[in-house]
């Protein structure tokens, strides 16, 4: 109901999408707190996140914005949107710190992070999958330019979290069958984010080509049949097809993996293409484009760094 108490909100990983929905979490009430990089969470503290949708800039006020990963401590619900390579790291800060009942949510790529948690430090994170379309665009700015719904893994409190989310105008399902829509997501990443980081390109000029379309097309692909060797039981539709119709809804869209490359930023590349070209490695299963996705993002991650 509107006049429920909201929970206390915290964010690991203040970067776009944690000052996304963040942001979105605090305009509509929610005492939200936002841990991230001193650069961030320094202006924020002091001038409020600068969140900009439809060309509209909004000055949000949150609770705090701090480096000190102690102050999550005091919250119910943690939404983790650090890098896929930060997430060990993330996960044993804030173990020392979590209170017991809290909950804590992924919200990142890849389709590996809640086990990853577990294992570094014991934390049964619920996975959630992520469609938004944003970017930092300067200290405490964050632009949002496409979607952004939510898809929450099946759980006790899963209809809670996802209500949560509906209160502050962030579209969000519940699904029995979260780690195949981490697939279906990682389909999309890997049909995007090399291309977008390697040519510089817009989500919809991508599409527009037939020539990177034809790379994207072999990228999911290959992406099912490791898959479906893997076990997982991906969603019934056609990959192939989601993913070119994505840029329909995010046409601006740039990939994080291309904003991390102009930054000089290690990309999530392994957690990327990587991955399905390790698993088909493991697998016994052909993965050549996602391969050379992956070798020429790595070339040009190092270049930049």
């Amino acid at each position: 109901m509107p006049d429920d108490p909201w929970p206390r909100v915290g964010v690991l990983g203040a970067g776009a999408v944690g000052c996304y929905y963040g942001g979105m979490l605090a305009r509509a009430g929610a005492p939200v707190v936002l841990v991230g990089r001193p650069a961030h969470v320094d202006v924020i503290a002091a001038e409020g996140l600068m969140l900009e949708r439809g060309g509209v800039p909004e000055r949000v006020r949150v609770a705090a914005a701090t480096d000190d990963v102690a102050v999550l401590g005091a919250c119910d619900v943690v939404l983790v949107c650090v890098k896929t390579s930060d997430t060990e790291d993330a996960a044993r800060a804030l173990a020392r710190h979590l209170r017991d009942g809290a909950v804590v949510l992924s919200l990142q790529n890849g389709v590996d992070n809640v086990d990853r948690m577990r294992a570094a430090a014991g934390i049964a994170a619920l996975p959630v999958v992520v469609y938004v379309a944003a970017a930092m665009t300067g200290p405490g700015r964050v632009r949002h330019t496409g979607r952004g719904d939510l898809v929450i893994g099946e759980s006790p409190r899963a209809r809670d979290l996802a209500a949560l989310f509906a209160r502050a105008d962030v579209p969000c399902r519940v699904s029995d069958n979260v780690i195949g829509e981490l697939w279906a997501k990682l389909a999309m990443n890997c049909a995007y984010n090399a291309i977008s980081a390697l040519t510089r390109a817009r989500y919809a000029r991508i599409t527009a080509y037939e020539g990177t379309r034809a790379v994207m097309r072999a990228a999911v692909t290959e992406l099912v049949a490791v898959a479906q060797a893997d076990g997982v039981r991906l969603p019934d539709v056609d990959l192939v097809d989601a993913a070119l119709r994505l840029a329909d809804g995010m046409p601006d869209a740039t990939s994080s993996t291309a904003q991390d490359v102009a930054r000089g930023k290690r990309t999530e590349i392994d957690a990327l293409n990587g991955h399905v070209a390790a698993r088909g490695a493991a697998l016994g299963v052909p993965t050549p484009v996602n391969a050379t996705l992956h070798a020429l993002v790595k070339l040009l991650e190092e270049g930049a760094a």
